[in-house]
């Protein structure tokens, strides 16, 4: 089961996310992301049990929408392989923990 939700303080969003982001919820993930105002935003996937091209294609857009730096993604253990597997395992935005 997919679900999203957003908590916002300041100008900081931190997006929860669990389940399976794909071609269904992809979108639903960016939308929730962009909804409240924020200069920085935590994207939270530790929650997140699969994670396609799609959902690959969403997180390079919010990555493309904050400057360097106002971007973090906090990944699963199958969403970093599947960013490592992709050559996005070295971005600014991916936590390294």
């Amino acid at each position: 089961m997919f679900s999203a939700c957003a908590e916002v303080a300041g100008d900081h969003a931190r997006v929860t996310v669990t389940g399976e982001v794909d071609m269904a919820t992809a979108d639903t993930m960016i939308q929730t992301a962009l909804r409240e105002p924020a200069r920085q935003l935590t994207l939270d996937l530790r929650a997140v049990t699969f994670f396609d091209s799609a959902a690959i294609h969403a997180v390079v857009q919010l990555a493309q929408r904050f400057p360097p730096g106002a971007l973090t993604v906090l990944p699963s253990r199958q969403v970093r392989r599947v960013l490592e597997i992709s050559g996005l395992g070295e971005q600014g935005w991916l936590d390294p923990a």
